[in-house]
């Protein structure tokens, strides 16, 4: 039979310890950098701009006619055509006083 000790204590639980084990192993990544040429053609419009100019001449010819037949042009005076009864008359029709100035 087993007989305990008369006396037993707790356990006393000490922090646990840790120990790592490494392990090695070598895996391959391959790298590809890839690479392209773009060729550019380059093409420069150069826009010219001309303004040529060109003259031309117009004469104007302006003509008048004239019925002549009848009784001639009544006598100008100083201040315009002469009226009825020898009386001087304006540019307008009007007669006019001794002194150029309308009645």
């Amino acid at each position: 039979m087993y007989c305990r000790p008369p006396h037993v204590l707790p356990a006393v639980v000490h922090p646990t310890k840790c120990c790592v084990n490494h392990t090695f192993s070598t895996v391959e990544v391959p790298h590809i950098h890839p690479s392209h040429t773009t060729n550019v053609n380059h093409t420069m419009y150069q826009h010219k701009h001309y303004f040529p100019q060109t003259q031309s001449m117009v004469n104007q010819v302006s003509n008048q006619q004239f019925n002549c037949s009848g009784p001639g042009p009544a006598p100008m005076g100083p201040m315009g055509q002469m009226g009825p009864m020898g009386q001087q008359m304006g540019p307008m029709g009007q007669q006019m006083g001794p002194y150029g100035y309308g009645r």
